[in-house]
């Protein structure tokens, strides 16, 4: 591995030198490497099309796969989705920050990589202490899939990571291991009633119980 992109992090109290530095990476169109609570991600500005075209090309993943959102505060959903249902208001009352990604219509702006034409946006507000510290030093959402290659495991720690990735990243925080599974839990609330996508950190059985209240 190319050791000087490699920074070693605290997984609980980041450097904030070090998110900074990350940071000025991600607002120069750059992809950063970081640690989430199921697994490794690619962060890049969800803003910026040349940007998330590099997310494509370093996971070499299809263009009809879209691509989920990190977001720092809920503000930040507006001028990103068209509507904010009230069932979606219950989950993110109950499961954010942490391993729930919520499906909505995506706003006209949104990039069309971004939703893999099909308009509709998954978006998440990190629970990690190191993610949630890269979401809050920009400005703008960051995209945050798994660190991987299409169709390969995701990443639990940074020495399972494909050349590939490491070549191609142009920053790497290691937080040390993280606790692995499936991911977040994805949810799409453009619909009603809202229908579980893909099963994840979070059981199917404690988002429909949180749906009845």
């Amino acid at each position: 591995m190319t050791q000087n992109k490699i920074i070693r992090v605290d997984k609980t109290n980041p450097d904030l030198d070090i998110i900074i530095q990350a940071a000025g990476i991600l607002k120069t169109g750059g992809l950063v490497i970081f640690p989430a609570s199921c697994l490794y991600g690619v962060a890049a500005n969800a803003l910026c099309a040349d940007a998330v075209e590099k997310v494509f090309q370093l996971k070499q993943r299809p263009r009809n796969n879209p691509i989920l959102v990190l977001i720092k505060n809920r503000d930040q959903l507006n001028g990103l989705v068209t509507r904010i249902p009230g069932k979606a208001r219950v989950l993110m009352d109950r499961f954010w920050p942490g391993g729930v990604t919520l499906v909505f219509d995506a706003a006209g702006n949104v990039t069309p990589q971004l939703t893999a034409g099909r308009h509709k946006l998954g978006i998440r507000l990190p629970g990690h202490p190191v993610a949630r510290a890269l979401v809050n030093s920009v400005d703008f959402p960051v995209t945050g899939t798994s660190a991987n290659l299409s169709g390969c495991p995701g990443c639990t720690q940074i020495d399972m990571l494909c050349p590939e990735i490491v070549e191609k990243a142009d920053l790497i925080l290691d937080a040390g291991p993280v606790q692995g599974g499936a991911g977040s839990t994805v949810v799409d609330v453009s619909v009603t009633p809202p229908k579980i996508l893909r099963q994840g950190a979070t059981p199917a059985a404690d988002i429909y119980d949180c749906l009845k209240e």
